[in-house]
């Protein structure tokens, strides 16, 4: 596997968790408590709450698999307009901590293969209640 595929890889391991679980989607910070609660029983390593610089903090950044390699960013949102997550996550991209782009959310809202040149991918935390 090339550094290239790992995160990818990663990150679909990380969706399949958190849309197999019904997760609040009333509380964004309940909602982080049982994301890390997911990640701890699947023995994921993650850092909560990081700060990537003085404007920017991402709720979670899951260690990649590759050593050295950045981490997959993952921002969790419930509500907000599809516009200001976009913004939002287009500064995260520019970091270079961040290797991969996740959203996890409730909101319906499409996202380009990449931004800035980071690859990004949804998960829909309402399919965990279906």
């Amino acid at each position: 596997m090339t550094p290239e595929q790992a995160p990818l890889r990663q990150s679909a391991h990380i969706i399949g968790l958190l849309q197999r679980h019904r997760l609040s989607l009333s509380d964004e910070k309940q909602l982080q408590a049982e994301m890390a609660a997911v990640f701890e029983t699947a023995g994921m390593r993650f850092r909560r709450e990081v700060r990537l610089d003085a404007r920017d903090i991402v709720d979670f950044m899951v260690e990649d698999v590759v050593p050295d390699a950045a981490g997959i960013a993952v921002e969790v949102k419930i509500g907000g307009s599809r516009r200001a997550i976009f913004r939002q996550l287009e500064r995260y991209a520019q970091h270079d901590a961040v290797g991969e782009i996740l959203l996890a959310t409730n909101v319906p809202m499409n996202l380009p293969r990449e931004i800035a040149g980071k690859f990004t991918s949804i998960a829909f935390l309402a399919r965990g209640w279906m």
